[in-house]
């Protein structure tokens, strides 16, 4: 298993936000759960490679700006297509006040 990389200071992500970061060469979307907690998807939707974080959030689901699939925040599930594949999931956590996120 790799290795958690920080990629925001943990007063960067608060709530409603969604971050664009890259972890390793990959890019991943980071948000806070209206729960709380910190949540990390691919940031590429899996229909036509639209980028998630300039779509629209409602709640715990974000729209893909290009053709409105809908993915569930921190588990990646399409909700709503046209995407069939559900986004990557990456373990994020808060660590000494940076949000990290570690590839899998």
């Amino acid at each position: 298993m790799s290795e958690f990389n920080a990629v925001l200071e943990e007063n960067e992500l608060q709530e409603g936000a969604m971050r664009a970061v890259e972890v390793e060469g990959v890019p991943v979307l980071v948000s806070r759960s209206e729960g709380g907690e910190v949540c990390a998807i691919a940031n590429t939707c899996t229909h036509m490679g639209g980028p998630l974080n300039e779509g629209e959030r409602d709640g715990d689901v974000v729209t893909c700006p290009w053709h409105g699939s809908q993915f569930d925040l921190c588990s990646g599930e399409v909700l709503r297509g046209p995407a069939r594949e559900p986004q990557q999931r990456f373990e994020a956590r808060v660590h000494e006040g940076k949000v990290e996120v570690r590839s899998q």
